[in-house]
C-alpha cells in the first residue's frame, strides 16, 4: 500500500531529535538561531505551532470583540476556532477551482468596516497569485496573514512582500518537520516584540512530551511503510473496518492542540535544536524532485478528474488532491488497489457570518465534500504513478464525471465574474 502523505523525516534525523531530550544547551541561543534563519534577520517568533503563533498575534493585536477576521474558504478548524476563542467572527472568501485560493470579487463583498485581518493559505503546495487581493487589503487598512504551511520551500520562498505577517509550519505532516515547531515571520517590529513578551509568560513544553513524539512518529513511520501499511489495510478490511480512523489519527494526534491551554507554551529546547536540524540542512531543490512527481501524475491523469490549482505557477505538490464524484467510492477502488486515497477531515469550509448569506462559500464547501487525496511522492517507480493514473481514470469512467462537468461550468462562472 502506498501512503498518500509521505513522513518526511529521516531515521538520522529522529534519532538526532531523542538526542535533543538530552539535559542541557541554551535554550535563548537556541531559539535565536531559529528565529534568525532566513538571511540572519531576526525577524521571526519560533512558536509551538502555528496554530500557538497565530493565537499570539491575535492576542497581541487586542481586536475588539466582533472584529472580523476574514480567512481563505477552506481552512483548518483550529485556526478558525482560535479566532471565535478571541471573541472575532470569521468570515469567508470563496475560491475558485483553477487556483484554489480567495476570488477577488468574493473579497470585495466580505470586507465592512469591521474588517482586521486577512488570512490566505496557499493550499497543497502552491503558491498563490496575490498581489491584487493583497492590494486590495492594503486599501482597506487590514493586517495580511499568509499561511505558508504547506509551501515551505527553505531559502527560496521567504513569504510575498506584501504581507504582513508569514507562517511556516514544522508540524508532523509538514515538508521539513520536527513534530512541531513554528516561525511566525512578522514584519512589524513592535508587534513581534509585543508576540514575544506574551509568548515569555508561557510554560515551556515538557522535554518529555517532545520525546514521546520522537517515540511515536519513529512508530508511525514503521507502520506508513509500504509494507506495515498494506497489511493493516488488509487486517482491518477483513474484519469489515477502516484501518483510517485508527491510524490517521494517530498521525495527526502527535501534536494535538485542541484547547487554547493546550496552544500556549513555549517550544522546549529539544524541539527548536530538531527544527533547527531541519532548517539548516533542508536540501535545495527537493521540492523540485516532488513536484516533477506530480506534473507527471498530472500528465498521465489529463482531464478525467478534476485537479485543482493548476492555474497557479509554482505547485509542488505537498498532497496530490483530486475532486472526484463520489470520493467514498473512490477511495475504495483507489485502497484495494493499493493507493493510500482518503480525504481530509481536518479542514473544513468557514461559514458565512449570521446575516451575510450572500457569503456562503458554496465552492469551498462542494469541492471539500468531492476533495481525496492521493500517493504522489518521492520514492514511488514511475510504473506505479502510471498504474496509479490508470487505476483514476478507470474509476472515473465507472463512477461518472457530472462533478468534473460542474466544476468546468463553475470556473467559466468565476472567470466572467473577475
Amino acid at each position: 500500500m502506498w501512503a498518500r502523505i509521505k513522513l518526511r523525516i529521516g531515521w538520522r534525523d529522529l534519532l538526532a531529535g531523542g538526542i535533543a531530550c538530552l539535559p542541557g544547551g541554551d535554550h535563548a541561543a537556541v531559539r535565536r538561531k531559529a528565529e534568525t534563519y532566513w538571511h540572519g534577520i531576526d525577524d521571526a517568533v519560533a512558536a509551538y505551532s502555528v496554530r500557538s503563533g497565530f493565537d499570539l498575534l491575535l492576542q497581541a493585536l487586542d481586536l475588539d470583540e466582533g472584529d472580523e477576521v476574514i480567512f481563505s474558504a477552506l481552512n483548518v478548524k483550529g485556526m478558525i476556532n482560535i479566532a471565535r476563542r478571541a471573541g472575532l467572527t470569521p468570515v469567508p472568501v470563496d475560491l475558485d477551482i483553477d487556483h484554489f485560493g480567495p476570488r477577488l470579487d468574493k473579497l470585495k463583498a466580505a470586507i465592512t468596516p469591521r474588517s482586521k485581518v486577512l488570512v490566505v493559505a496557499h493550499l497543497f503546495g502552491t503558491i498563490l497569485e496575490l498581489d491584487a487581493l493583497f492590494d486590495l487589503a492594503r486599501e482597506h487598512g487590514l493586517l495580511i496573514v499568509e499561511d505558508c504551511a504547506q509551501v515551505f520551500d527553505g531559502q527560496a520562498y521567504t513569504g510575498h512582500a506584501k504581507a504582513d505577517v508569514h507562517l511556516f509550519s514544522f508540524g508532523p505532516l509538514k515538508t521539513a518537520t520536527a513534530l512541531g515547531g513554528a516561525l511566525i515571520r512578522v514584519r512589524d517590529a513592535g508587534l513581534r516584540e509585543k508576540m514575544r513578551t506574551i509568548q515569555a509568560e508561557y510554560p515551556v513544553q515538557k522535554t518529555g512530551n517532545q520525546f514521546k513524539r520522537v517515540l511515536k512518529f519513529a512508530t508511525l513511520k514503521i507502520l506508513t511503510s509500504r509494507p506495515a501499511l498494506g497489511g493493516i489495510y488488509w487486517f482491518f478490511n477483513a474484519f469489515g473496518r477502516d484501518y483510517e480512523d485508527a491510524l490517521s489519527d494517530s498521525v495527526r494526534n502527535v501534536a494535538k492542540l485542541g484547547s487554547a491551554k493546550k496552544l500556549r507554551y513555549q517550544p522546549c529546547t529539544a524541539m527548536l535544536r530538531l527544527m533547527n536540524r531541519r532548517l539548516y540542512t533542508f536540501r535545495e531543490g527537493e521540492l523540485e524532485e516532488r513536484a516533477a512527481q506530480g506534473r507527471r501524475l498530472r500528465d498521465l491523469l489529463g482531464d478525467a478528474v478534476v485537479l485543482p490549482g493548476q492555474a497557479n505557477a509554482a505547485h509542488s505538490y505537498w498532497v496530490f488532491p483530486l475532486i472526484v464524484d463520489q470520493p467514498n467510492a473512490f477511495v475504495k477502488v483507489l485502497r484495494a488497489h493499493g493507493f493510500d486515497a482518503a480525504n481530509l477531515p481536518r479542514s473544513q469550509a468557514v461559514s458565512a457570518p449570521d446575516g451575510r448569506p450572500d457569503l456562503e462559500p458554496k465552492t469551498a464547501a462542494q469541492a471539500l465534500t468531492d476533495l481525496i487525496v492521493v500517493p504522489c511522492h518521492q520514492g514511488m517507480p514511475d510504473r506505479e504513478l502510471v498504474r496509479e493514473a490508470e487505476v483514476i481514470k478507470r474509476a472515473a469512467l465507472d463512477i461518472g464525471t457530472e462533478r468534473t462537468k460542474a466544476y468546468a461550468s463553475d470556473r467559466a462562472l468565476s472567470k466572467s465574474a473577475a
